[in-house]
């Protein structure tokens, strides 16, 4: 099942996609979105009435939010492919390399990425997203999987030279408009392996990042267990679990994102999430 969050003529809502369209879930249950949907258990709860209900608009009649657009907390893994941390000059921490993202410095597949006014140096990071489904801490590792809602594409655009004022990442990280998070939420019963997954990130329709999400450091299961350590992780809340190789600031000359560019980032079996660039009004 595919889950997103729009806004359409009646406000925002959320629900899953058919052939025919968009089926309203936030009408149907009275919740008020994904994330209180997932808290309530809805996905294991749909009855057969609701997932054969015709579609009550057509996809491209509704604006698409965030996939979750009001997340307790995005937990964002840095350096987490071997072919990264070799290009950053940096070495393999023991533990993995987190920082926070904010609700709004997210935007929707469709729209654009936001390149600010203060910096040009604006790069790509195509990611793979999980979402939780259902709360718990101090999660293990053999647990872990049943705790996922689903998965997304995520594109944690980065301003570099803010990014690099400190050692600690997060003001080039969550700036307004830069990560983009979509298109949907493929729920986890359609990815039998997150591990034998593959991620391209498309600039301009050219390929600059590739790779299989086995190649990751810190695994998924082993991320939730080390995060819920920290503190409770609930329904909704994302882990944007790292980007490979071929960012735009290790090229030479850097390759940066700017305004009529097209960004992609494509995993198999959960979609491909599309933004242009445009620059900040």
């Amino acid at each position: 099942m595919k889950l997103i969050s729009f806004v359409a003529e009646t406000g925002p809502s959320f629900g899953f996609l058919n052939e025919a369209g968009v089926v309203d879930l936030g009408r149907r249950t009275r919740l008020p979105s994904l994330r209180t949907f997932l808290a309530a258990g809805g996905i294991a709860t749909l009855d057969a009435a609701s997932r054969a209900a015709p579609a009550d608009y057509a996809l491209p009649a509704v604006r698409q939010l965030p996939v979750i657009p009001d997340p307790d907390k995005i937990i964002c893994v840095g350096l987490n492919y071997h072919d990264h941390v070799q290009e950053t000059g940096r070495t393999v921490t023991e533990k993995p390399m987190l920082f926070a993202r904010f609700p709004g410095s997210q935007v929707a597949h469709g729209d654009p990425l936001i390149r600010p006014q203060i910096s040009h140096d604006f790069d790509y990071e195509g990611e793979l997203a999980v979402i939780i489904g259902t709360a718990g801490r101090h999660i293990p590792e053999t647990a872990a999987l049943s705790h996922i809602a689903g998965y997304a594409c995520y594109n944690d655009g980065s301003v570099r030279d803010w990014q690099r004022h400190t050692s600690q990442f997060l003001p080039g990280k969550t700036f307004a408009g830069t990560g983009g998070f979509g298109p949907w939420l493929v729920t986890a019963d359609e990815i039998a392996d997150p591990t034998a997954l593959t991620l391209q990130t498309r600039l301009n329709g050219q390929a600059v990042q590739h790779t299989t999400t086995d190649r990751m450091i810190t695994t998924i299961t082993a991320l939730i267990a080390y995060c819920s350590t920290i503190l409770p992780l609930l329904p909704g809340d994302v882990l944007v679990t790292g980007t490979p190789g071929g960012v735009g600031a290790r090229r030479n000359p850097p390759l940066w994102m700017k305004p009529g560019d097209v960004v992609e980032v494509e995993i198999s079996g959960v979609g491909c999430l599309r933004n242009t660039i445009a620059d900040e009004a």
